[in-house]
């Protein structure tokens, strides 16, 4: 597909790293235009859009989503009205439209987290029916904060800590140092969300969303999601790099 776009002759940049890194280099070097893939998995595409139109830098680039499920693309839909939605068939004439004449006024995201906004928790997190889900440290109140599970999903302690996803709270950069590598140690396929306290919160420590990220990094696991769990802890999804 870029092949396809460069062949339009449109200077292409495909190979771009992971998504902290990503948007920093957008905002430093904002493009013409940028062209989102629904159709991958995992998919980023919404958070990247929302997150670009989020930065003063970024908010007029014109956004072109491609493909996608039909039922999830609509969700991208509802946040982002004012980007462009089209097949890969038709991906080449629908930019060149889209680059002569682009939105006016985009719509201005608050911040990252305005792709999540106003949704339940479980959703926000990822829990989906069926899914067993290992809770590492959490506050004593946290089950009840996560409301009703969808249909069959289970929580589970440490102590049994197994399933499609993990949930850690670390209150510490000592805590998230000893604890990374044995508990990445038992994801598999799992993904883990590494949740730690929020810099306005009571719980306030010396671990922070830099820590948390680069942490996860240096062993080979990559976030993909940010999520604000309540007014006390932030969070980032983590997951094994494919090789």
């Amino acid at each position: 597909m870029a092949e396809r776009l460069e062949r339009a002759g449109y200077e292409v940049a495909f190979e771009l790293g992971p998504m902290p890194a990503l948007l920093k280099e957008l905002k430093a070097n904002p493009p013409a235009a940028v062209v989102i893939d629904l159709s991958r998995l995992p998919s980023q595409g919404r958070d990247v859009g929302v997150a670009l139109r989020s930065y003063a830098t970024t908010r007029r680039a014109p956004l072109v989503f491609v493909g996608g499920d039909p039922a999830k693309t609509a969700l991208v839909r509802q946040k982002l009205p004012d980007a462009t939605y089209t097949t890969w068939d038709e991906m080449v004439p629908a930019l060149a439209g889209v680059l002569a004449a682009p939105p006016q006024n985009p719509l201005a995201m608050r911040s990252q987290l305005d792709g999540y906004s106003g949704k339940p928790l479980v959703t926000k997190l990822g829990i989906k029916p069926g899914m067993s889900v290992a809770l590492v440290n959490p506050p004593a109140d946290f089950s009840r904060s996560l409301g009703d599970l969808p249909a069959g999903a289970e929580l589970h302690s440490q102590e049994g800590a197994q399933g499609g996803l993990f949930i850690w709270f670390v209150r510490s950069l000592a805590e998230l140092q000893a604890g990374l590598g044995p508990i990445a140690g038992r994801l598999g396929s799992a993904s883990l969300w590494i949740a730690w306290p929020k810099k306005t919160s009571s719980l306030a420590s010396d671990v922070g969303e830099t820590a948390v990220r680069e942490s996860g990094l240096s062993i080979g696991l990559v976030d993909f999601k940010v999520c604000a769990i309540d007014a006390t802890w932030s969070g980032l999804l983590f997951r094994w790099r494919k090789s």
